[in-house]
């Protein structure tokens, strides 16, 4: 048997291996470059204003504050429950986004028993505006969200769940006080106890005015009902927390991750002033915040993101005076709605799959993770299936559960979190300095900054730089669409005023008209308006009589909520327009020359290119003369024709193949697969109307030639 002593002593150890120095490295990389500049070719910027480098090294930690900190004691940034995931995971807190009260029911009913432990109810604009399903234009009723008027449809939503035991996140705007009314007198009417109902009925006015540019009252009014609210539910449903600050609004206009988190962070600090200037101390303000923010695609500037927001909220509660438990955030992630796209759809759910990673990396405390088909139809039962299945795979099979802030340490995401909680630091105090959200958002200050993130977004989606798999890059024109699901307005506003009307029909009429003159008059509103759905008021009428004295309402410019992806969808259905009409798809010509060696590279690129646009090529085996590709393409009768060879021929080919196409057909369009500057001007001279090449304005390009063609007006 060998020596112990022995083995050890031959084994060999890392300290035998000597690091190799930084600029060691790097001069090794720089004769890679071949002079190319290190900055331009191997540092990542990002819409953060964050530039990410190749590498990380320990020196790149040294000073960072908070490296020392544990996971469950201030500032948080590892966690806020010393054992993270390991004790608990995550909720799993899917939206359902059915309209009515009976099909809500029905799909929450099935994925409670299917892995689901949450319930997240999405309003729709009706309901969160407070107006009543009968009194409220047919198209609303029920569009994106769940449509509520009464105690009784509540219970229809919500029966077979326990309230004593289910979470129940409600995102409920300004109309908070009248979801907390209906709510609270569902429980009461059930005989549960109000004290063992938890989970978050969020009101968050600003993120309400960003979205939409109006509120239904004023500031003053609605900061008197959020703080009425948080003293009710101190005192009667201290697990229920009743502000959510979105960061949704901010994230689809294309904001980046810190202008996301800065405005969220801002708008937090606009609410606990409120509070503070109406009587609650920080200790009973903080614990009643509840944060929702969206996963984007950058994993690690996520995973990051999430780290900051827990420090910079502890250090602001901290700075307000609140002590280490009012410090903790709470924290829902949603992932993306303004990455998803209608077309390759299934692309979606890698896309959820990399985000809710990220959020649960991160350390989010509930998680939404979106549906694949969730922009064409409300989501089938198998594509809700999947997305649950998302949470499980997650936490059951990739042992992210197993460890506490399983991103700690990392040189890298230590690095980012510390840079993108001083980027985000510095757009909040940014916005501090005009006065707070509010105000800032009265004068358009965050919605500009927004704006031109998103314009930069814009620019580099066009050029294809960033990519959406499926939409601007890697195109399936033989996809199967998922067809949107028909909704039939009027059905549904007819089965919701239906309800409406028995609801009303036994309801007392005169001990309810009591009740709503008792909360015009304001004092405690929150249990005035509690009696009042007892007594058989509808939502839009506790939300009249609660707003009776109330003055107009801000008004700001709304940031402007879209999808990236939306430019090049629009070209796509112009295309799929265009075939329905005319029985085939937009044709372009490849007019490749010479053998497959010499054509096939960029030929294979201008399909792929023109792809994205919906058009179908024409693509020969090759040419071996201009006048025989001319003829070719001549025939065809395509409207454009792209040819197709190597820098080194085209100054050959071009001229007389183009002469010959022009000459025959003026209104043809000729583009050149490449871009060999040196020849630029003279193939525009000779009649090149255009060069399909890697840095080329995809979206601009085609968006012509589709005009050109009539493929678009």
């Amino acid at each position: 048997m060998s020596n112990p002593q022995q083995a050890d002593a031959a084994t060999p150890t890392f300290n035998e291996f000597p690091p190799t120095p930084y600029e060691e490295w790097r001069k090794a990389v720089d004769k890679a470059l071949k002079g190319a500049p290190f900055e331009k070719r191997l540092v990542t910027k990002t819409y953060e204003d964050i530039d990410l480098q190749p590498m990380y090294r320990q020196e790149d930690i040294e000073g960072l504050p908070h490296l020392d900190s544990l996971p469950g004691f201030a500032p948080y940034l590892r966690g806020t429950t010393p054992l993270g995931y390991v004790a608990s995971s995550w909720d799993v807190a899917q939206e359902l986004p059915y309209a009515t009260p009976a099909a809500f029911n029905e799909a929450l009913r099935a994925d409670l028993t299917r892995g689901q432990n949450a319930i997240n109810l999405v309003l729709d604009r009706p309901t969160l505006a407070g107006i009543d399903a009968d009194q409220a234009e047919a198209d609303d009723v029920g569009r994106g969200g769940l449509s509520i008027s009464s105690v009784a449809d509540l219970a229809q939503a919500l029966d077979g769940v326990d309230l004593e035991t289910m979470p129940l996140f409600i995102q409920a705007s300004t109309s908070a006080l009248t979801f907390t009314a209906l709510l609270a007198a569902l429980v009461q009417q059930q005989g549960k106890s109000l004290a063992k109902v938890r989970g978050a009925i969020g009101m968050d006015p600003l993120g309400q005015l960003a979205r939409d540019g109006r509120l239904p009252r004023d500031l003053d009014g609605i900061y008197d009902v959020m703080a009425q609210l948080a003293t009710w539910a101190k005192a009667n449903a201290p697990q229920l927390q009743t502000i959510t600050v979105q960061g949704s609004p901010y994230h689809n206009g294309g904001a980046s991750a810190t202008q996301e988190l800065a405005f969220a962070l801002a708008t937090g600090v606009d609410y606990l002033r409120a509070l503070q200037a109406r009587g609650l101390s920080i200790d009973d303000a903080a614990p009643r915040f509840r944060f929702a923010l969206s996963i984007g695609t950058n994993f690690f500037m996520e995973i990051a993101r999430l780290r900051a927001a827990r420090l910079l909220w502890a250090k602001i509660v901290q700075a307000f005076g609140g002590g280490a438990d009012a410090q903790k955030m709470s924290l829902h992630a949603r992932t993306s709605a303004w990455n998803q796209t209608v077309y390759d759809p299934h692309v979606n759910l890698l896309r959820a799959t990399t985000e809710a990673f990220s959020g649960a990396v991160g350390g989010c405390d509930s998680l939404h993770i979106s549906p694949f088909d969730e922009l064409l139809r409300v989501p089938d039962e198998f594509s809700r299936r999947v997305a649950r299945n998302t949470h499980t795979v997650l936490r059951e099979e990739s042992h992210i559960t197993k460890t506490i802030d399983p991103a700690g340490g990392s040189w890298y995401v230590e690095h980012l979190t510390d840079s993108v909680a001083r980027k985000t630091w510095a757009l909040f105090q940014e916005v501090e300095k005009q006065g707070g959200m509010a105000k800032a958002l009265v004068t358009g200050w965050p919605q500009s900054q927004i704006a031109d993130t998103a314009t930069k977004r814009a620019a580099n989606l066009a050029k294809r730089k960033d990519i959406f798999v499926g939409t601007n890059m890697y195109p399936n024109l033989k996809e199967t669409r998922l067809e949107p699901a028909v909704v039939d307005a009027w059905a549904i506003q007819t089965e919701r005023a239906e309800a409406l009307k028995g609801c009303r029909a036994t309801a007392n009429a005169a001990e309810k008209q009591a009740a709503l003159d008792a909360l015009a008059k304001g004092g405690n509103v929150v249990e005035t308006a509690i009696q009042a759905a007892l007594a058989g008021a509808t939502l839009g009428e506790i939300a009249q009589a609660a707003r009776t004295n109330a003055k107009p309402g801000p008004t700001a410019n709304a940031v402007h909520a879209h999808r990236g992806a939306q430019a090049f969808e629009a070209l796509r259905q112009a295309a799929e327009t265009y075939t329905a009409r005319i029985g085939q798809r937009p044709q372009v010509f490849l007019a490749t020359m010479g053998p497959l060696t010499q054509h096939k590279g960029r030929a294979d690129f201008a399909t792929a290119f023109v792809g994205v646009g919906g058009f179908e090529t024409i693509y020969p085996s090759g040419f071996n003369t201009p006048d025989e590709a001319a003829d070719a393409a001549l025939a065809s009768g395509a409207k454009a024709v792209v040819i197709c060879s190597t820098d080194a021929t085209y100054p050959e080919l071009v001229p007389p193949l183009v002469q010959k196409l022009k000459k025959a057909a003026p209104d043809l369009i000729v583009m050149l697969a490449g871009y060999p500057a040196d020849h630029v001007e003279a193939f525009k001279s000779a009649g090149v109307d255009d060069f399909i090449h890697l840095n080329a304005n995809c979206q601009a390009l085609l968006s012509t030639l589709q005009k050109k063609m009539g493929v678009a007006q």
